[in-house]
């Protein structure tokens, strides 16, 4: 399930913006911040985006890039029978192609209203409530991991979700991720040409916060640059196999937040991962 990069454009349960500020947020802290911003907001995102997700589309990122031109998690005509575990799924759009192609997924979300949601369009597979750091599956127990846009850009540590990951998978197991393009987090998250100036560090990891009055966090965004994405998915006992940076296509005239056919352009506004299993010595 594609999830926005930040959540300037909602508010919290009250009717006072959140204060938008830089600062530490450690894995409690933003797990259930981002639970309660995704329970809060989940309606108003399935309004917002429902018609380019589709219900039972697999969609990498606003560019559009689907998983039926992609296949990274493989050629259509092999996802059948095999367990595929969908982190961070939202309405569970992709669980849905997957279930289509006779695969047998598992939806997984940290939001309970996202789920909702996932009822509400159907489908035949599980749908589970949980944080994607502590999975409540056994090991060796999927044959697939994907997620797009799910849990890894809003969470503390992770390295953790990741061993989580590659705990469930069986030997050899593929898991293939999209977050937001590292490089973007040097540019404001504007549409327009106000977001193709650099107004922050690269290399400043400190994590966006949103915060209430009482300085309680409501929306946590973490920052890994490519090399430290890399880098966790070898420490966590992975191997990378290909790292997709999907350019804008002419067909997609749409904005979504700081994704434009502008920006798209000129520079990657979506990085996607690609790992398996690393079962080697």
């Amino acid at each position: 399930m594609i999830q926005e990069p930040t959540s300037s454009e909602s508010a919290s349960a009250s009717d006072v913006e959140p204060e938008a500020t830089r600062r530490d947020a450690g894995a409690a802290e933003s797990s259930r911040a981002n639970r309660g911003w995704w329970d809060r907001n989940a309606d108003e995102y399935q309004v917002e985006h429902g018609t380019f997700l589709g219900d039972d589309r697999f969609v990498w990122g606003p560019e559009g890039l689907d998983e039926v031109e992609a296949e990274l998690l493989g050629p259509p005509e092999e996802l059948k029978d095999r367990r595929v575990l969908e982190i961070g799924a939202g309405a569970a759009q992709c669980s849905r192609w997957l279930d289509a192609q006779g695969a047998r997924p598992v939806a997984l979300d940290i939001s309970h209203r996202q789920l909702q949601h996932a009822l509400r369009i159907g489908g035949s597979f599980p749908l589970v409530c949980a944080d994607a750091g502590a999975l409540p599956f056994a090991d060796a127990s999927f044959d697939l991991a994907c997620s797009a846009y799910g849990a890894l850009p809003f969470v503390a540590d992770p390295v953790r979700v990741l061993t989580e990951v590659r705990r469930v998978l069986r030997p050899g197991g593929r898991f293939v991720f999209s977050v937001t393009h590292p490089i973007r987090w040097a540019f404001p998250d504007e549409p327009g040409p106000e977001g193709l100036s650099v107004s922050a560090s690269y290399f400043d990891r400190t994590p966006y916060v949103e915060q209430d009055e009482q300085g309680r966090a409501v929306y946590v965004e973490h920052h890994r640059t490519i090399g430290d994405r890399v880098r966790d998915i070898a420490a966590s006992g992975f191997r990378l196999v290909d790292l997709v940076e999907p350019e804008w296509p002419a067909w997609n005239s749409s904005e979504w937040g700081g994704w434009s056919p502008l920006r798209g352009n000129l520079i990657p506004g979506t990085a996607i991962f690609v790992c398996e299993r690393d079962d080697r010595g």
